[in-house]
């Protein structure tokens, strides 16, 4: 009995010391982030469409739950308090799963009257100059110039699909945009929306939803969700209080999408 359980116990050793140099090799196990399991399932990647497939399968818990997960793993250097200003409730975000189609540029109309009242609506514009109904936030000025591209057909003689982004459009020429055009929909990266806000040229007054270009990745497999800089730019925008008043408002609501 004695030889089984010297044997045992060296097996259990040379298990043991297997697994410390599996560690040692991989640079400590116990240092890397453990991935969630829709990081994990590669067949949730579709390159050739350029989409991770992840986001339509997530209700509005989950991607709560995923917004924090990144919020926290991008600001570390924030206090508990801070991060609370950056969080975004389920009860904020519509769900979106019913849309079963692939969510690419071709689609991203279909998607819009699907989830919009009245869809015929979203190639009108309101009076009010610089005040659109209807806003895209996409993480890059190339992307966000495809949208915009994708979403052509709702312009018109009084309804201007506005390009809210610094990729070749200084400041100053957005804000004289919007202050002579009318438009309902407009396409933007979140610094740039958020400096039209803060000077008043971008007016949020009438705005009905916020839709975030979440599914689209790029090479590196990677989204608007994925990029520090860029969730350092978006959350802030996301959270400002007169939007995030309303996520929840009844009586005048914005509703907050994640395409």
């Amino acid at each position: 009995m004695s030889a089984t359980k010297g044997a045992t116990s060296e097996q259990l050793a040379s298990k043991a010391k297997a697994k410390k140099r599996t560690r040692d090799d991989d640079g400590g196990a116990k240092k890397k982030r453990r991935k969630s399991g829709f990081e994990e399932d590669e067949a949730l990647f579709d390159m050739e469409a350029g989409v991770n497939k992840a986001i339509a399968l997530m209700d509005s818990q989950l991607l709560a739950d995923h917004i924090a997960q990144k919020t926290t793993r991008f600001n570390s250097d924030k206090t508990a308090i801070e991060l609370a200003d950056l969080y975004i409730s389920p009860n904020s975000i519509k769900d979106t799963t019913s849309w079963t189609e692939t969510r690419n540029l071709e689609k991203l109309p279909d998607f819009l009257e699907k989830f919009t009242a009245q869809p015929e609506r979203l190639s009108e514009a309101p009076k009010i100059k610089g005040s659109p109904h209807t806003i895209v936030v996409a993480g890059a000025g190339l992307r966000a110039a495809d949208i915009v591209r994708a979403l052509r057909k709702y312009q018109s003689k009084n309804n201007t699909v506005a390009k809210l982004f610094a990729k070749h459009i200084k400041l100053q020429e957005s804000v004289d945009f919007l202050t002579t055009h009318r438009t309902g929909v407009a396409v933007g990266t979140p610094k740039r929306l958020s400096d039209l806000v803060e000077n008043g040229a971008l007016k949020l007054d009438r705005l009905e939803r916020l839709v975030v270009d979440a599914s689209h990745i790029d090479q590196k497999k990677r989204g608007i969700l994925d990029m520090k800089e860029v969730m350092n730019d978006l959350l802030p925008w996301l959270t400002r209080k007169e939007l995030k008043d309303r996520y929840t408002d009844t009586s005048k609501p914005v509703h907050l999408l994640f395409y």
